[in-house]
């Protein structure tokens, strides 16, 4: 069991720290006094991150990378742990998402979700996960969703790709406890975040929506003390429970009632 205090002076790589539940780890990271790596695509959001941050006190450096392309992490890992800057905290957290019907579309960002979602986050793992059993220590944070725990039409690859982040988080979880390395699935539901205007699934916001800042404290909180699974939201608790007693076709059966796109 540890605390959030052992962030303290450790190196923390968070993945699409450019806005939302990414940004508001970096944040919370920063506040427990750990050094930031932060990742992303767009620059200019990073370096404004970047420069708030290090005004608070905290060292940060910036690395700006695609996950969409599969150099992209071993370009990270160069940058980090092969500059010689050991990478104690991996924060899996960035991706993406699309609503719609599958068969209408975006091919393109279909496929980016398994590489971002999935592909990336494997890779990833596997180049510093290594070094953390090495070290005999290390946190590693998986941003799968509530999502995982039901199949979910019209967000179908979406859903999918959580399901492979929280079992492969699970899974690595046991492997990797016997040398000190703590690994946990994040799984928020609806949060504030621009998730949905990037997904065009605007119909699944609602008015309870949780803030990035408390999705990313009770995580980094969880991730602290060896927790393998934590669904920060009351409402997304009571649906993970629910759906384990109802079959699947029927809670697909009223998702995609309520969730069918308007023509």
């Amino acid at each position: 069991m540890t605390a959030t205090t052992e962030f303290h002076g450790k190196w923390a790589l968070v993945t699409g720290a450019s806005a939302g539940i990414g940004a508001a780890l970096a944040r919370e990271l920063a506040a427990h006094g750990a050094k930031l790596i932060l990742t992303a695509r767009r620059k200019d959001r990073l370096e404004a991150l970047a420069a708030e941050l290090a005004d608070k006190g905290a060292e940060v450096r910036i690395v700006v990378a695609d996950l969409n392309d599969p150099a992209a992490p071993q370009q990270i890992y160069d940058a980090t742990e092969g500059a010689g800057i050991p990478v104690d905290i991996l924060i899996n957290n960035a991706g993406l998402g699309q609503y719609g019907t599958f068969h209408t579309s975006q091919p393109e960002q279909e496929f980016s979700m398994v590489r971002v979602n999935c592909e990336a986050v494997v890779r990833l793992s596997r180049l510093f996960v290594p070094r953390m059993v090495e070290r005999r220590r290390g946190w590693v944070l998986f941003l799968a969703s509530t999502a995982s725990f039901q199949p979910l039409p019209y967000l179908a690859t979406y859903a999918a790709t959580k399901v492979f982040d929280r079992f492969f988080a699970l899974g690595l979880a046991a492997e990797v406890a016997q040398y000190g390395i703590n690994v946990t699935a994040l799984c928020p539901g609806t949060t504030e975040s621009e998730f949905f205007e990037v997904a065009r699934a605007s119909i699944f916001r609602n008015r309870n929506l949780q803030s990035a800042p408390e999705v990313a404290r009770l995580g980094l909180a969880a991730l602290a003390r060896g927790q393998r699974t934590i669904i920060p939201k009351p409402s997304g608790r009571f649906t993970a429970l629910l759906v384990r007693f109802l079959p699947a076709n029927l809670i697909t059966h009223f998702v995609e009632k309520g969730a069918r796109p308007k023509t």
